[in-house]
């Protein structure tokens, strides 16, 4: 059997144009490296992919010996799922070409690029479209998802921005999915996360946005935590769809424009961006300023690509993290209270509680549209858990998963599954709502096996 796998690695070797990487080589750690520090799995071989020939290969290698098969992007998911255990990583990470067609307005974007590699590749022609709010974030993850940011009120999700896509199949097939082609697909993967196949490539509509916009930070006093969050809740009803503003509950980092007696103790943040002339930013933000007397801000105009990296600082690799993620479609007085609660008593310096808001064009988009259901939530909470030693994890796990259970009554029900951690497997039926029995389907018919179970798995019919 060793001697067999062992002609199956040199044969393997011998057709792709990729790296192959075993535990023993040098490099093999470095590939396997995530950004969540919590994961720690081990697969018995990795192949760094260079084109879609590398990938059909890895496919027929795991499907025709049974062996278990993750896929790397970027490496960025939460639950960890680029990583599999004694089995085949395909790495991504390398496949990362950007072409911009300024004239139609296309991206063509290659699995393994990076939020900041598209954006870079976009501004040069003052293009976007929506993407997160990290930019070490990969494409690839974040789409399948579902994707959501600082575009969002505007433009609408990542996946309503999707175009087209090129796949490998469990079968081994190179395909193409858009609403001629594969309709049913290229439906599923609009939220259905890497449940039906391996992406190679993605055709993104963009937009005009920046080169620079009008954005920022407001940093109140946690004194007035329950004030602020009361007018926040109703300024988010009536400001323009130009304005993203969200929330953000932590502990002040040293930020140069904050007192320095006020780093390391509770505050709220209200980072914002403005898509538009800057002169009608600075009037939109108008009501922000005046929510109470802020302890320190920066505003101004800045390059677009500047402001996607804004929070990297505060979301480097290397870090356990762990997440808890509720939709809603209004914060009650009860969720509130209840965040207000939980953030006096951050389990570590790092955690903090985010509502990014997304009310605008992506709820205009029909439920059933898209594999992604949930166009009725206003709102994304996330229980961001970090810390940076294994001793912590029992406390900072408890704190996430006791403020989740606590708002649970207030939320609107289902979730993002790109927030959803690798425990979460129960909530995968929720986190699609009533798209969720036709995915069954579709995963019926693209990958009967479940080959590529290594997501928030949608399990064939059996």
């Amino acid at each position: 059997m060793i001697q067999l796998q062992s002609e199956l690695i040199e044969d393997l070797r011998s057709k792709v144009k990729g790296e192959v990487l075993l535990p023993a080589d040098a490099g093999f750690d470095k590939a396997r490296s995530i950004w969540n520090a919590m994961i720690d799995r081990k697969p018995a071989l990795i192949v760094r992919c260079k084109d879609v020939e590398d990938v059909q290969l890895c496919v027929a290698l795991a499907r025709d010996h049974g062996m278990l098969l993750s896929v790397k992007g970027a490496g960025h998911g939460i639950a960890g799922n680029a990583l599999c255990d004694n089995g085949l990583m395909i790495d991504l990470s390398t496949m990362k070409s950007v072409r911009v067609n300024p004239e139609t307005r296309r991206a063509y974007v290659e699995p393994g690029a990076t939020l900041a590699e598209f954006d870079e590749a976009a501004q040069a022609f003052g293009l976007a479209t929506p993407l997160g709010i990290n930019s070490t974030t990969g494409v690839a993850g974040l789409t399948l998802g579902g994707g959501f940011g600082w575009l969002t009120r505007k433009y609408g999700m990542t996946i309503d921005n999707l175009l087209s896509a090129e796949l490998v199949t469990a079968a081994g097939e190179r395909v193409r999915a858009n609403a001629q082609e594969n309709p049913d697909l290229f439906w599923a993967i609009r939220g259905g996360g890497g449940n039906f196949g391996v992406v190679t490539q993605f055709e993104f509509q963009l937009h005009p946005v920046g080169p620079e916009v009008l954005c920022g930070l407001v940093v109140f006093p946690f004194s007035q935590a329950k004030t602020l969050l009361t007018k926040y809740r109703e300024l988010v009803t009536r400001i323009p769809e130009e304005l993203n503003l969200w929330t953000i509950l932590r502990l002040a980092p040293p930020l140069p424009f904050l007192p320095e007696a006020v780093h390391g103790t509770p505050v709220v943040v209200f980072p914002f961006v403005y898509v538009g002339e800057i002169e009608a930013g600075m009037r939109a933000i108008e009501p922000l300023r005046d929510l109470a007397q802020p302890i320190g801000e920066h505003i101004g105009p800045q390059p677009y690509t500047s402001w996607q990296k804004a929070f990297d600082p505060l979301l480097t690799p290397g870090a356990r993290n762990y997440w808890k993620s509720h939709n809603f479609t209004e914060l009650s007085d009860g969720a509130i209270d209840t965040m207000i609660e939980y953030a006096t008593k951050f389990p570590s310096n790092l955690c903090e509680i985010f509502i990014g808001l997304i009310s605008g064009q992506a709820n205009r988009i029909p439920e059933q549209a898209t594999a992604y259901a949930h166009r009725a939530t206003n709102l994304v909470m996330n229980v961001h858990a970090r810390w940076e030693l294994p001793k912590d994890d029992a406390p900072c796990i408890s704190w996430a998963r006791d403020f989740f259970r606590d708002t649970t009554q207030y939320a609107s029900g289902g979730g993002y599954v790109n927030f959803m951690t690798q425990d979460e497997t129960d909530r995968t039926r929720s986190a699609y709502g009533e798209n969720y029995d036709r995915l069954v389907q579709l995963k019926k018919k693209f990958d009967p096996t479940n080959l590529f179970r290594m997501n928030q798995n949608i399990k064939p019919e059996s």
